[in-house]
């Protein structure tokens, strides 16, 4: 599915957390990991070029440094270098920038691809650890259009990874549900999983969540043993229109140390 796995970096130590799951998913999936620099000026190229090229090196990866003031622009372009190029970034770098718990340039990138990410929130206090490879690829479903049209890249990203998926909806008592009643939500959750196998040849299971889904799916992730990723588009049910701003996906990047696949619908 992917050729490349195509990671952004700007010499901070919270850009480089993602490495490790991009270094893991690059080498599942026969895929060749790249890192890319920007500087905005050309004298600091030459050494920008050595600390991302010595960086690439601890992964058996290649690497690149551009000078751009269209930090965003750059990695889009070079990814479309590459057709089957996944962009893996963390949500923020070195400006710390936080909208919608989105760094400016990682959402630029979001906006500008028109393709998945993975997107990882890097944490001072969490050590940067080698990562297993991934068994399940979390898909929460809301029963909305929206939340739906992440099955089809999900399930691909799956059947690549040899992992299976996992369909997971919540049930909340304090808003009736997010398909209502317990019944209705197991039904929904089965027939979905049963048509990812039938239709994309991935394994599947499914659960049935229930309590707050901020809570809940970033309870049940921690929870998972073994190498996991969430699946989850940017905004479902609620119709929040922020990138990644919606309530549920920004407590799934802030509360688990897994990378989420995603896409604006």
């Amino acid at each position: 599915m992917y050729k490349r796995i195509l990671v952004p970096v700007d010499g901070s130590r919270f850009s480089e957390q993602i490495l490790p799951h991009a270094a893991a998913i690059a080498k599942s999936g026969g895929a060749e990991l790249s890192l890319i620099r920007g500087v905005e000026k050309a004298q600091e190229q030459a050494e920008a070029a050595r600390e991302v090229e010595a960086l690439a090196a601890r992964y058996n990866a290649k690497s690149s440094c551009v000078v751009t003031h269209d930090p965003a622009g750059a990695v889009v372009a070079q990814a479309a270098e590459v057709p089957g190029t996944l962009i893996a970034l963390c949500s923020h770098g070195r400006t710390g920038a936080m909208q919608a718990l989105f760094g400016s340039t990682a959402l630029a990138i979001l906006r500008a691809s028109g393709a998945p990410l993975l997107v990882f929130r890097p944490d001072s206090l969490r050590p940067v650890a080698a990562q297993e490879r991934i068994e399940w690829v979390v898909l929460p479903l809301d029963g909305s259009a929206v939340s739906e049209s992440m099955i089809a890249p999900a399930a691909g990203l799956a059947k690549w990874l040899g992992a299976k998926i996992l369909v997971v909806s919540v049930t909340d008592p304090s808003t009736g549900g997010m398909v209502a009643g317990d019944a209705s939500e197991s039904g929904y959750v089965h027939t979905r999983a049963d048509a990812i196998t039938r239709d994309h040849g991935v394994g599947t299971s499914w659960e049935v969540l229930h309590g707050d889904p901020k809570e809940a799916i970033p309870s049940f992730v921690q929870g998972l043993s073994g190498g996991r990723l969430l699946a989850m588009t940017t905004h479902g049910r609620s119709g929040l229109r922020t990138v990644l701003a919606g309530s549920v996906t920004a407590a799934c990047l802030s509360e688990v140390d897994v990378p989420v696949f995603t896409k604006l619908p």
